[in-house]
């Protein structure tokens, strides 16, 4: 679990980086232009980054499986070489995934003003640039962008329902109820705030939204979904709350004296 959490991390510092750092330039600076390369770069570590992330979160999801549902076997299962091979693979698959849209959305011809109405390039404002309709690089990447986000969600749909099964297994009133459910609270908010967002924003149909609402969903997944990560994991610690209880302590003496 604990490999598992600091790849995703690690994952989640990379992910934030391919987008804050130039919103931030764009918002304190008069020109706000990026280079056609910089554009599709940034393109392809932002979905890149978020594909990694939607297969990290089913591998968890499957961790915690195993942990609730074969508690004896766990060991033997989830061996630290399997753990290493289950990161490659998701690191791996999530940078070979979209080669394809983008060179597909690249040769695309686009024409003025070149303005992407959003903060960073993602292929609904791209697809308003274009000089001419491309519906079929439009179906592309929308069934391309469903597979990659159902696929994942389904494994981790199916991992929780193995596993809430067997937690009402438990007889009524145990604590291994309380300790499984615990377990798996913070993966299930995460899968929730993130899932939740995407699912709006590239499976949904979303022609009717404005652009402020599509700006504020990019925003949410992007931006405060893993700000909020760390602070959902690191809550559900014991040994967290009790350094943050006194903090909390020393703050409420500083400001009685």
């Amino acid at each position: 679990m604990y490999i598992l959490l600091g790849n995703f991390a690690f994952l989640e510092i990379w992910y934030v980086s391919s987008t804050v750092p130039n919103m931030l330039v764009n918002i304190l600076s008069e020109t706000k232009t990026i280079s056609f390369s910089g554009c599709f770069l940034q393109f392809y570590f932002f979905f890149s980054l978020g594909t990694t992330e939607c297969f990290f979160l089913s591998v968890m999801a499957y961790d915690r499986y195993l942990a609730i549902c074969r508690p004896l076997h766990y060991p033997s299962i989830m061996t630290g070489q399997l753990c290493v091979i289950l990161v490659c693979a998701c690191w791996v698959g999530g940078f070979l995934c979209y080669p394809v849209p983008i060179v597909l959305i690249s040769r695309l011809p686009f024409c003025g003003p070149n303005v992407i109405d959003h903060f960073v390039c993602d292929p609904g404002p791209l697809f308003a640039l274009a000089c001419v309709p491309a519906p079929s690089t439009e179906l592309i990447c929308y069934t391309f962008n469903s597979m990659i986000i159902f696929g994942p969600f389904l494994s981790i749909l199916g991992s929780y329902t193995l596993v809430l099964r067997a937690v009402l297994r438990v007889p009524s009133g145990a604590a291994g109820r309380q300790k499984a459910f615990s377990t798996c609270g913070s993966h299930l908010v995460v899968v929730s705030l993130f899932y939740g967002t995407i699912m709006v924003m590239y499976v949904s149909p979303t022609s009717g939204n404005s652009v402020t609402m599509h700006k504020i969903i990019t925003l949410i997944y992007s931006v405060i979904t893993p700000v909020l990560n760390p602070l959902i994991y690191s809550l559900r610690n014991k040994d967290m709350q009790y350094a943050l209880h006194h903090v909390f302590c020393r703050i409420r003496i500083i400001w009685s004296l």
